[in-house]
């Protein structure tokens, strides 16, 4: 049914397990470990730019957010038309909400066709979507890529004594099935190995949800809907692995930590990076105001003076225009009460200001 997922994630594993088999050999435990971490990682790097998409979409979220806040609170009684300009505002600022989930949602298919075709390597058991083979049936029975040979190499693969497609939770049953590969692992061994990747596993993911909690700005954690992602983000998934981990083989633990291993360096450099552009644009701003500035020692312009000269200029020369020509063919100046005179910054000075000085003198 999801033969769409199991055959790639089987050629990727099917490929690093080469690699590293000619390092270690075929059937060497770490072999097979380094298989599953950099099928991870080769994921990780198929996703990388949805996932930096989805970090510029998260923070551009958190930035619309009082924007979004009016929106509801204008249009509370008005879903379909708070709908509508909801649309708008991610249209117009070319916001995505979808693209913000993408790179979550393309890891559970990935987990869940890894942990099949792990669980696939030994298909003794008789529980859900197990096939109940025998010991032998399994060992000579292909896994999808993989053939008879590569099944028993993998049942033969131990990590300091484990399988890495036992857990601690398995039924002897399933156990049995490694007799004739290496020996019937003990609980214990399994154990030792499974803990603490567990626990490893466990911080991983409290650490990565914490390093995107600090990031968040204090608007956007103060989302009802926010505060509820970020506490089950920050313990009740962590919680989930410890409580899950024995039910979950060595190799999906692998999968989990170099997975968290990986979210963390590269949440690092991504945030780095959009750190270093939002400092290069406010250097660019500043170099612009810079250049803008006057110069040192020079006196700054007024822009008002400059229009007010203007003015009286195209004043003065209006009222030049409008003067009646002399009959002998030369422009009389304009005295007295009518025109006045100009003082030098191109105003009028009053025309009654000769019998003003008139009168004092008398």
């Amino acid at each position: 049914m999801l033969d769409f997922i199991y055959y790639p994630v089987s050629w990727i594993l099917w490929f690093w397990h080469r690699v590293f088999g000619f390092a270690f050999g075929a059937d060497n435990g770490l072999t097979w470990a380094l298989a599953v971490v950099f099928l991870v990682f080769t994921l990780r790097v198929l996703l990388y730019k949805p996932f930096v998409k989805q970090v510029r979409t998260t923070k551009q979220m958190q930035e619309l957010q009082p924007q979004i806040k009016e929106l509801q609170k204008k249009y509370k009684n008005d879903r379909q038309k708070m709908a509508v300009e909801m649309q708008k505002l991610q249209k117009d600022h070319g916001f995505n909400p979808v693209m913000g989930c993408l790179p979550i949602l393309a890891q559970v298919p990935v987990f869940l066709g890894l942990f099949h075709v792990l669980r696939s390597f030994n298909r003794t058991g008789t529980g859900i979507g197990q096939l109940g083979m025998s010991a032998y049936d399994n060992a000579h029975t292909p896994n999808y890529v993989f053939s008879a040979t590569d099944v028993q190499s993998f049942l033969t693969a131990r990590i300091f004594g484990a399988p890495i497609s036992a857990f601690i939770t398995s039924p002897m049953s399933q156990l049995e099935a490694f007799a004739d590969y290496g020996g019937v692992p003990s609980k214990l061994s399994i154990a030792l190995v499974s803990i603490p990747l567990m626990v490893i596993a466990g911080l991983a993911t409290h650490f990565n949800a914490r390093a995107s909690v600090q990031r968040q700005t204090p608007e956007a954690a103060a989302n009802p809907q926010a505060a509820m992602m970020n506490k089950l983000a920050l313990w009740v998934f962590p919680l989930g692995v410890l409580v899950g981990g024995p039910f979950l083989p060595i190799a999906i633990l692998l999968y989990w930590v170099s997975n968290n291993i990986w979210t963390y360096g590269q949440q690092h450099l991504v945030f780095g990076r959009m750190a270093k552009e939002e400092e290069e644009k406010k250097q660019a701003k500043l170099e612009l105001r810079a250049q803008n500035a006057p110069k040192p020692g020079a006196k700054p312009v007024s822009t008002k003076k400059k229009q007010t000269a203007v003015d009286a200029a195209e004043s003065t020369d209006n009222e030049s225009a409008d003067a009646p020509p002399s009959t002998n063919g030369t422009a009389k100046p304009a005295t007295g009460k009518a025109s006045g005179q100009r003082r030098p910054g191109g105003q009028r000075r009053p025309g009654t200001r000769g019998r003003a000085n008139q009168k004092r003198r008398r």
